[in-house]
């Protein structure tokens, strides 16, 4: 596989039905180009009822149909940007992802699970083929289901058998070390929640020396598989204190602060851009619908759009790197 780096974002997360073949959808993705970006990872999710259940369905009430992810796909590469497409189990109950599986003895619970989950992946894998997404997501955070390292490595043959292009699996930060299947994909992914911020409003540099702690770590994962590895969600909201939990997304009583997103976007750009082993970042992320500019200042949420963050991805994204061989 040729060098990858993606300057990417993720577009349209946790939206509705049709909401990817709208006007405001289409506006958003050509501002999401001007950015800088050159890539987007398309995520949506289909549903499983609890942590516990063993069917995911699809539920076109809740999960985007073929014909709204073919709209998108076609219109960011309209815009010259690549895709990723990035399917996600999640449950109807609320419970995250990660807490997905069974025990360890409950092999017919695992199987129908497993069996599950192939259809959904696949049926995905083959849409991306089609639509000439330049990369797959086989699964994202599911932590508790990455010790079947049998199941997982059978699932990422399936896809191969389906999609042509580069595949990447989405570990969570601090679990990256439990996956003993990385060898079977082509790029290492992580969700980089990493609180790298110890206080309010804490400052680059001490961003970057916890950062630097974080690229030591994966240096010697990329190091363990020789794959290269890719952010596949970073970011934090533009809300006080939000560098130390990057990860919140509950706390919107947060007041406004621009620059504490700011200073971990700087941070993590400083530390892992020039890294050879570094294959990029999707920042979490873009909506199919933007506030208004003038309503930048007061939006806590992951968005950069209009924000001093937006300011420095653009800087970044514009930037030529200069790797280092180590």
């Amino acid at each position: 596989m040729e060098e990858l780096f993606v300057k990417g974002m993720t577009y349209g997360w946790n939206t509705s039905r049709g909401a990817y073949r709208t006007q405001d959808a289409i506006d958003s993705l050509e501002k999401l180009k001007e950015s800088g970006s050159e890539w987007i990872a398309l995520s949506f999710f289909a549903l499983q009822d609890t942590y516990h259940s063993t069917d995911i369905h699809f539920d076109y009430g809740n999960t985007m149909t073929d014909r709204d992810i073919m709209f998108a796909v076609v219109q960011a590469k309209k815009l010259g940007l690549k895709v990723c497409l990035k399917p996600v189990v999640n449950c109807k109950d609320g419970i995250w992802r990660a807490r997905i599986g069974f025990a360890e003895e409950a092999e017919d619970e695992w199987k129908k699970w497993f069996d599950s989950y192939n259809n959904f992946i696949l049926h995905y894998a083959e849409l991306a083929e089609e639509l000439e997404c330049e990369m797959f997501c086989v699964g994202c955070e599911m932590i508790n289901t990455e010790v079947r390292t049998a199941d997982w490595r059978n699932v990422i043959k399936n896809v191969r058998n389906t999609y042509s292009g580069p595949i990447i699996y989405n570990a969570n930060h601090g679990k990256e070390d439990g996956v003993e299947w990385f060898d079977a994909v082509d790029i290492i992914g992580t969700s980089a929640y990493y609180p790298v911020a110890k206080k309010v409003n804490d400052s680059v540099e001490n961003m970057v020396k916890e950062w630097e702690i974080v690229s030591q770590k994966l240096e010697k994962l990329h190091r363990r598989y020789n794959k290269p590895i890719l952010f596949m969600e970073i970011g934090c909201r533009s809300a006080e204190g939000c560098a130390t939990m990057p990860w919140d997304f509950m706390h919107t009583e947060l007041p406004f602060n621009e620059q504490e997103q700011a200073n971990f976007y700087q941070s993590v750009f400083q530390v892992f851009w020039d890294k050879p082993w570094f294959a990029g970042f999707f920042w979490w992320d873009w909506k199919t619908k933007l506030y208004p500019l003038e309503e930048a200042k007061n939006d806590v949420d992951f968005d950069i759009y209009g924000k001093e963050a937006e300011k420095i991805v653009k800087e970044w994204y514009n930037k030529n790197r200069n790797l280092v061989k180590s």
